[in-house]
């Protein structure tokens, strides 16, 4: 009887750690996952903003990606071989001048 108490408590004790190293685990995967997206110029109702480095800011003025595109402060992206677009709500342009819509949570 003693033995089988015993047993129970180690196995509780296991499982409790195990339960606490998978929760860790998942808080960690989360940032990994906040600190690799890729810094960009999105727009966000109808507020135009860059994230770099997992921080984002207003954006203040109008910036030159590495492709030679220029996005201008009030959403209209300008690409190196002159066509101008003008950024919808959703849109975000990478750093290397790709834009893709972001996908929007619904409160």
């Amino acid at each position: 009887m003693k033995k089988m108490i015993l047993l129970l408590t180690v196995c509780f004790i296991t499982a409790t750690v195990f339960a606490q190293n998978d929760q860790k685990t998942e808080k960690k995967d989360k940032t990994e996952k906040m600190h690799h997206m890729k810094d960009c110029i999105m727009k966000h109702d109808g507020k135009i903003t860059v994230m770099k480095d997992g921080k984002t800011m207003d954006m203040s003025e109008d910036m030159t990606l590495t492709n030679g595109t220029v996005v201008m402060k009030d959403g209209t992206v300008k690409t190196k071989d002159g066509k101008t677009s003008m950024m919808q709500d959703g849109d975000c342009v990478y750093m290397d001048g790709k834009m893709k819509k972001m996908k929007m949570k619904k409160e």
